[in-house]
């Protein structure tokens, strides 16, 4: 069996051969925040398959915060750069929730807040309880807080 990030690790290599260097240089980036992830801590460990899949969501989060940062510091050049390796990360990540499947799970844990007698704004946290581990890894937090609020307010 192998594992996610040997996986990783094998299209590293095959990028190298294949002097793509985007490519390249973004699985080198993610399996070195891999191995900081292993190595922090109290003693080092093998991350599991999930641990990895999350440090590459955060890796193309990065990537994503810092295009828009490159665009409003009118870096065009850069924040191309920063996109096209947020898109070698998305091909390992899950697809995310389109608007209407992330709108369509949070109607129905809003209606199970209010079945739960939980109504109204302070209904945020009981709801986000439930949406959460429905989404997880398919839908980004602030998407996911945002999805919540708008239905809460309508």
């Amino acid at each position: 069996m192998t594992t996610f990030k040997s996986r990783l690790r094998g299209d590293l290599t095959a990028a190298i051969k294949e002097r793509d260097e985007l490519r390249s240089a973004t699985l080198r980036m993610v399996l070195t925040a891999i191995t900081t992830e292993e190595v922090s801590g109290k003693s080092a460990r093998e991350l599991s398959d999930d641990e990895v899949r999350k440090v590459l969501a955060r890796e193309a989060k990065k990537r994503r915060e810092a295009a828009e940062a490159f665009d409003k510091g009118g870096r065009a050049d850069r924040a191309d750069r920063e996109r096209a390796e947020g898109e070698v990360l998305a091909e390992y990540l899950p697809r995310q929730l389109t608007d209407e499947e992330l709108a369509s799970v949070v109607d129905e844990a809003v209606a199970e807040a209010r079945a739960q007698g939980v109504e109204g704004p302070r209904a945020m946290g009981a709801v986000m309880k439930i949406v959460n581990p429905k989404v997880a890894g398919v839908a980004e937090g602030g998407r996911v807080a945002a999805a919540v609020k708008k239905a809460l307010a309508g």
